[in-house]
């Protein structure tokens, strides 16, 4: 019998022997990247542990809704800080009149998601709508407009949430202090999402009922004590202290000598507290069923939630005039609620209890951007629009390109913007409300199209939502263009032209790739194969190489070397007289100025030249598992093949052969003790649960015997569907701890239920199907079909 240069056996092609169903045991050497990456982020997760379960209301609303809801600790106050400088105590009797506009809004945008969720039942973000209403390119108006308040988010939440730590323990303020603080807490948010932490997780639901309760009881309270005559009012603090250094200047009229764009300015400033609403119509499909009726419900609840701690800020804020300070604490909301629950012993305690809850609720809501974003950049770049790396999960199934790519913008903002949510906000609210215009619009378009018999309605609500959100868009971006929101008017259109260059290349790659495919596949082979094996020097990757080069039946085979040093080429060519194949010649080419890739490029065009010739260049290529050893060593195989393959009608093979294979005997050896137990910490799937009940009596599949009847259970690792001979043929690979084996169903395409993941057992006379173990029609039954969400 023959062996590998390894010293494997070989089993002759004219053997009648069948592969054996056990598993071949091969061990991959981990990286220090890899192990590494396990250390921190522990065990990778297999694609099925992606099912969740779905959510029932109550959970839904604590979980989608943190960003939402939490956006009341910070809207009143940036109203303030857009009207105190100018008009000083007199704000406060502006301040409830924009309050009740801009809950007008939140009536017009929350009827609009409605409509949404009424016809988007898996997805209904502004992304969707705008697509399938628009078409992909209008929706990346939409995309870039995501993508930046997702960015924002994270930056504003944390900012926020730090905020209300520092009014909680002032001793932690201070400009250094908050952005480390934040800077930290955003780095722990990227690190738990990169080890898969899910947004449906229950623990999210928790702050924010405890922030909803918390508040919303001092507040009630806070009513009380006004209406008793009990509420205290504010001393008014330093004006130094304060947001512009003042507090108020001359004037009269009936804005209180407030410039009308200040005033456009606390109304812009106020939108921010509807930021999230589009949570809920992202989240659709997680909602248990009727999911539409159930996200709907849930909608009405969260933007009635908001509306009462929006409004009863609002009205603490003028009963106890709370001021914005310049620093960012202690927040409006910090002093509402020291105002109403007094300055003793168990006053004080209750005050931090509300603080604290206000900044977990931030803090969650700032964690909703790593489940949005991610997923949103997935959506986009799935319809190629971004780059295909953000499709991609990650170790522990998350995106985690794009939570990386998320947390790094976020960073940047934090640090620029010294962790102010008062410089953030005027970056925030243009890509927010730029979302709900779409969406709205894109709903007024779907009405139009169809002939319900609610259309008109439809039409009026979506065409105000849109109108009045694209209002807000506007005078964000002019009154706001000097406080920031000038980089996203910027950026914005510079995001957009990118997003549709980089459509534009995929598109093109696609047609290039996809063109002639059936021609290329039924075209004849060419009558001429040509194969070059550079030889370099003769050990055994070259002697791999020309091995692996036999096998291709070329019609010439070469050996080359190309004389870089005389030297070694006359050191090569006694080696090769000495212990050199039989029948192989080694041709030397002279390569003067050692451009060896210039040389290959040659000889390729050369060997290529006639029309009937196909030319193959093998390349032996040590490898190595351990870092140093590959710095050794330079990447010349990999020059010439990228060189060579600018030919046409050139190909290049790259043989790899791996020097330590004493070390990685050692390194199976000493691992396989440590592998079984990682192996059994994986939890079972409630699909193995059933496939063990329903098991009985079945074999390991790796103690299959050839043409004896049996019984076997396990999980399809693959499906492949094709002819053999003219009939069709479904070819299912069964597996199982111990092994695998063909299931082959002739003259059959599909079966209902046989796909991969699906858990059967199976029974039938063990044969052979293409030299391999394999049962021809068995007897089957599906326990489980994939664990996957529906």
């Amino acid at each position: 019998m023959a062996e590998h240069l390894d010293g494997q056996p070989v089993t002759p092609r004219t053997s009648p022997s069948v592969t054996t169903a056990r598993n071949l045991s091969v061990d991959y050497p981990e990286s220090f990247g890899y192990r590494a990456k396990r250390f921190l982020l522990g065990k990778p997760l297999v694609t099925e542990q992606l099912r969740g379960e779905r959510l029932s209301r109550p959970i839904a609303l604590g979980v989608l809704s943190p960003d939402c809801i939490s956006s009341s600790a910070y809207g009143t106050e940036q109203m303030l800080t857009q009207m105190t400088p100018f008009i000083g105590l007199a704000a406060f009797s502006l301040l409830v009149p924009i309050t009740f506009v801009i809950l007008g809004v939140l009536l017009l945008v929350t009827m609009s998601y409605l409509d949404v969720i009424g016809f988007y039942t898996t997805s209904g973000g502004s992304y969707v709508v705008t697509r399938d209403n628009f078409g992909p390119k209008v929706a990346q108006i939409a995309a870039v407009a995501l993508l930046i308040d997702y960015t924002v988010t994270v930056a504003v939440q944390c900012s926020a949430g730090t905020a209300a730590l520092t009014s909680a323990v002032p001793a932690l303020g201070g400009t250094t202090n908050t952005i480390l603080i934040t800077v930290g807490v955003v780095l722990v948010l990227i690190y738990g999402n990169l080890r898969g932490i899910r947004e449906a997780g229950k623990i999210f639901a928790l702050p924010t009922y405890f922030y909803v309760v918390t508040l919303g009881a001092t507040l009630l309270f806070g009513y009380y004590k006004h209406f008793a005559g009990t509420l205290a009012v504010i001393p008014t603090p330093p004006t130094s202290k304060l947001v512009g250094g003042t507090l108020g200047t001359p004037g009269s009229g009936a804005l209180y000598g407030l410039a009308f764009i200040s005033l456009l300015r606390a109304y812009a400033n106020g939108g921010s507290s509807l930021t999230g609403l589009e949570a809920i119509s992202n989240g659709v499909a997680s909602f248990r069923r009727p999911t539409g009726h159930n996200a709907r419900i849930t909608l009405v609840i969260m933007s009635s939630i908001l509306g009462f701690l929006v409004l009863s800020t609002t009205l603490m804020a003028k009963w106890t005039q709370a001021l914005p300070y310049a620093a960012g604490s202690p927040t409006v909301v910090a002093q509402e609620v020291k105002a109403i629950m007094g300055t003793g012993p168990f006053g004080h305690a209750l005050y931090l209890v509300v603080i604290f809850g206000t900044m977990f609720i931030l803090y969650t809501g700032g964690n909703t951007s790593f489940n949005g974003f991610p997923f949103l950049a997935n959506y986009v770049a799935t319809d190629q629009y971004l780059p295909r790396q953000l499709t991609k999960r990650g170790h522990r199934l998350a995106f985690s390109n794009g939570i990386i790519v998320l947390g790094i913008v976020s960073l940047i903002l934090i640090i620029v913007f010294k962790a102010q949510v008062n410089g953030l906000v005027a970056l925030y609210a243009i890509g927010v409300f730029t979302g709900f215009t779409l969406a709205g619009l894109g709903m007024a378009a779907h009405h139009r199209r169809g002939s319900g018999k609610h259309r008109t309605r439809g039409i009026l609500i979506n065409l105000a939502s849109a109108l009045t959100s694209l209002l807000v868009v506007l005078i964000f971006a002019i009154v706001k263009f000097s406080e920031g929101a000038w980089a996203i008017v910027i950026i914005a259109p510079i995001l957009y032209y990118g997003l549709i260059r980089l459509n534009r290349q995929y598109t093109t790659e696609d047609e290039l790739l996809r063109a002639r495919v059936a021609v290329a596949l039924e075209s004849a082979p060419l009558r001429r194969n040509i194969v070059y094996v550079l030889i370099d020097t003769f050990d055994l990757s070259a002697a791999r190489a020309l091995q692996y080069a036999r096998s291709l039946q070329p019609t010439e085979l070469r050996a080359v070397h190309f004389d870089l040093d005389p030297k070694v080429t006359k050191e090569l060519e006694a080696a090769w007289a000495e212990i050199g194949p039989r029948n192989l010649q080694l041709e030397v080419i002279e390569c003067p100025d050692r451009r060896i890739e210039r040389a290959a490029l040659e000889l390729a065009v050369e060997a290529a030249r006639p029309e009937d010739t196909e030319c193959t260049i093998v390349l032996p290529r040590l490898n190595f598992s351990s870092r140093i050893a590959r710095m050794l060593h330079d990447r010349t195989a990999e020059n010439i093949a990228e060189a060579v393959t600018l030919v046409p009608r050139v190909s290049a093979t790259v043989i790899p052969f791996r020097l330590d294979m004493a070390k990685r005997r050692r390194f199976r050896a000493q691992q396989s003790a440590q592998r079984e137990p990682a192996r059994a910490e994986q939890p079972l799937l409630a699909a193995d649960v059933l496939l063990a009940e329903r098991s009985g009596g079945a074999a390991p599949i790796g103690e299959a015997v050839y043409r004896e009847r049996t019984r076997v259970s396990g999980r399809i690792r693959s499906v492949s569907v094709g002819k053999r001979e003219g009939s069709p043929a479904l070819e299912c690979t069964l597996a199982d701890a111990s092994g695998s084996m063909l299931l082959v169903f002739q003259g059959r395409n599909a079966i209902p239920g046989l796909e991969r993941g699906a858990r059967v057992v199976v029974e039938g006379t063990v044969g052979s199907w293409q030299r391999k173990l394999a049962m021809i029609n068995p007897d089957y039954e599906l326990v489980a079909g994939p664990e996957t969400d529906d």
